[in-house]
């Protein structure tokens, strides 16, 4: 087959959208630079594999010729009881990512306006452009939402406002005060969508979502599976919100999308307190370790209520990069947010923060 001409064929509007870029996977490094250690600091995944699923993963290698439960049915029930909701309020994903989709897909028609912080988590408006909505912008102030800013663009075409709480690529958090005083500016029209997908990682003033969905009802709540338990590569997310959403967001939910492994996966996960503090306490040290000793080499950054921090590099960070991925170290360039001169790494093992850092420190008395 030759190549495709006749583009007239597809959607218009995908012309003007540009894909999501992720991090680079250890992988493409090793083979593209002939790099044999290659540490990833890019993506936000936590450096803990948690091995303890491997029972019940075995366990489910039988059962892989059969679709799986659509429903997720032990998974449901175990959120459930944890989060302390009812089951019909959860609906399940290929990540917290697809949650976004489904509720988009589910609420959007052309023309509907999506607000959106600017810059924050990119796929927000990426899926939202391609479902024919326009995008409302609200540039942060100091690196935080400005929620004044987000009440005050609300219009009668508003649909949806997206709210990554911690915020990605910034770190920063929205307290409950904050949150409580910004919905009760929100008509009961337009879905507040608060994607908590760091929520693990959050300080105690942190906004009990869950409990404002409970008293309003036009909320959705995203958490995911992929950062602090350790399951990126299996993509599981969840929505919590009013049965009545959940209802239409299932409808418009692929019927498999959540696969066996990643079922049987997060209901291990979900009540393994012990590896989760293993993973919590382990990010707040090494925070705390990385924030020292950027802080000695004079360069500036965002402290995080996350497993990441956002760093200002005060210049294109385009040879910063290319240095550390030469020397076995993937970092998080921000180009595509519109940041040149910042970076995002997330935190590691030990011996990777402690590279990284010597690396840059390297690097900056090199310039």
């Amino acid at each position: 087959m030759g190549c495709l001409k006749n583009r007239e064929m597809f959607k218009k509007r995908l012309s003007n959208i540009n894909s999501y870029k992720p991090g680079k996977p250890i992988e493409e490094v090793k083979r593209e630079l002939e790099v044999d250690e290659v540490y990833k600091l890019a993506s936000n995944e936590i450096p803990f594999s948690p091995t303890y699923i491997n029972k019940a993963i075995q366990k489910e290698l039988k059962n892989i010729n059969r679709y799986p439960e659509t429903g997720c049915f032990y998974l449901r029930r175990a959120v459930a009881k944890k989060l302390k909701v009812r089951e019909n309020s959860i609906v399940f994903g290929n990540g917290s990512d697809e949650i976004i989709t489904l509720a988009l897909r589910a609420l959007i028609e052309d023309g509907d306006e999506v607000l959106v912080a600017y810059p924050t988590f990119l796929i927000y408006e990426i899926q939202a452009r391609i479902e024919g909505a326009k995008i409302i912008r609200v540039p942060l102030k100091d690196f935080r939402y400005c929620l004044d800013d987000i009440a005050n663009k609300v219009t009668s075409r508003t649909k949806l406002i997206f709210i990554a709480n911690p915020d990605n690529p910034t770190g920063t958090y929205l307290t409950n005060k904050e949150v409580k005083a910004f919905l009760d500016k929100i008509p009961s029209s337009v879905v507040v969508f608060f994607d908590e997908a760091y929520f693990e990682f959050a300080p105690a003033d942190f906004p009990k979502s869950i409990r404002f969905l409970n008293e309003r009802g036009n909320i959705i709540v995203a958490r995911t599976f992929s950062k602090a338990y350790g399951l990126a590569g299996a993509r599981i997310g969840y929505g919590i919100t009013t049965p009545d959403i959940a209802a239409v967001l299932n409808k418009v939910r692929e019927p498999f999308n959540v696969n066996r492994f990643a079922q049987v996966a997060a209901a291990a996960a979900v009540n393994n307190d012990e590896f989760l503090d293993k993973v919590i306490t382990h990010v707040k040290r090494e925070k705390q370790f990385l924030y020292k000793e950027l802080s000695k080499i004079g360069i500036e950054f965002i402290r995080s209520a996350t497993n990441f921090i956002l760093i200002d590099f005060k210049k294109d960070t385009g040879c910063l990069n290319q240095y550390l991925l030469e020397n076995g170290i993937i970092i998080r360039e921000l180009k595509g947010w519109g940041l040149p001169n910042l970076f995002r790494v997330t935190v590691g093992l030990c011996k990777e923060n402690k590279k990284f850092i010597d690396l840059l420190k390297r690097y900056v008395n090199s310039i």
